[in-house]
């Protein structure tokens, strides 16, 4: 998928896509700042036409969507029925059909999900790979030709940090690390992809990999599919009700689980930030174990090394984890010690009286 850049200089791929074109760290800042453009090779794009589309996606998954106007975009959910996170996807409609980006990964399986529900309702899915993912700021995506099958431009705006409706917020921080993230993603056609590719090979336009797209994101505290859900992840451990899960909708699969974890209990494990001791070179791989003195209390789900901030990472442990804990983390070159930020408190609920607590600077040594 990332063969139509290879003539531009550095580029540097993996089996996801393109990573970097020479120096992750600029790119970072020009990403942020607009003055960059991130290929999503690791995005695929799936289109639900079908007059039943919007009230079918509603009644499938976490998100109120039966009256999404065009051009609109939101994100959903698909459930395991014990409230478990099966697949994610950013959502646009056009008025006509309903635009699904899923992380790459999961497309497939979301797909065939979809395909098997369809019953004898009025809808179509189709995996769309005539069309490709280009993510930026809504600034910088001005300089692309989104794809338009409908008259509308299939441009989804990232609605993490704000509080969707029917959403809630867990995170006790204000401001929240996300708001300095203004990220789009634009549904492109192949032809306007290969445009970009030749002019960034051209030096017209600057572009930006995929580990400049991961250090905003962990960054910003937003989960993702591919890198922070496993088996067992619950919505309310990662703080995706926030975006992803209408509390006050009609029922669907997993329903009663996000309900009484959210109304009646506390979720069994609980999403950090961590600011890593930078005066190492390696970060933690996915998975690594995170400990309070020998004990394992969690694992990493997602590293980077961020232009600001240094080395950086999320990772869910045990709610009982206290949140002064001092933390290490598991790597190839020994344990890195880890200055944890609340994302989740160990008392998330509906119940819990959360007071908010300034955020940590922009740079915490980690003890």
């Amino acid at each position: 998928m990332g063969d139509v850049f290879s003539a531009v200089p550095g580029a540097v791929f993996d089996e996801s896509g393109l990573q970097h074109v020479g120096n992750p760290l600029v790119e970072q800042r020009r990403l942020a700042d607009g003055a960059a453009l991130a290929p999503r090779a690791d995005r695929a794009v799936i289109a639900v036409p079908g007059e039943d589309r919007l009230t079918w996606l509603d009644s499938l998954s976490s998100q109120a969507l039966a009256r999404l106007q065009p051009g609109a975009g939101t994100e959903l959910l698909i459930l395991d029925p014990q409230g478990h996170v099966e697949h994610a996807a950013s959502v646009l409609d056009d008025g006509e059909t309903t635009w699904l980006i899923a992380d790459r990964a999961d497309a497939e399986g979301l797909y065939d999900w979809l395909r098997k529900m369809r019953f004898r309702l009025r809808v179509d899915p189709r995996i769309a790979d005539e069309y490709a993912v280009i993510g930026g700021t809504p600034a910088a995506l001005e300089r692309v030709s989104a794809a338009t099958p409908s008259g509308v431009p299939l441009v989804w705006r990232d609605p993490w940090p704000d509080v969707a409706p029917g959403g809630w917020a867990y995170a006790p921080v204000d401001p929240h690390p996300g708001a300095e993230r203004d990220w789009a993603e634009a549904i492109v056609t192949r032809d306007e992809e290969a445009r970009i590719a030749d002019a960034a090979a051209r030096g017209d336009l600057h572009l930006a990999g995929l580990a400049a797209v991961e250090a905003l994101r962990v960054a910003a505290w937003r989960p993702r599919w591919s890198t922070d859900v496993d088996e067992r992840a619950l919505p309310h451990e990662l703080d995706w009700l926030r975006t992803a899960v209408h509390l006050d909708k009609g029922c669907y699969r997993g329903q009663e689980t996000i309900a009484k974890v959210h109304n009646l209990g506390h979720p069994p494990r609980r999403l950090v930030a961590l600011q890593l001791d930078g005066s190492g070179s390696v970060l933690p791989e996915h998975g690594a174990v995170v400990r309070v003195g020998d004990d394992e209390v969690g694992n990493v789900t997602s590293a980077a090394l961020h232009y600001e901030e240094g080395p950086i990472a999320l990772a869910v442990v045990r709610r009982s984890t206290p949140v002064d804990a001092a933390l290490t983390v598991d790597t190839a070159d020994g344990p890195v010690a880890a200055a944890q930020e609340v994302v989740v408190p160990p008392d998330a609920g509906r119940t819990a009286n959360v007071p908010r607590i300034p955020r940590l600077g922009r740079r915490q040594a980690a003890q």
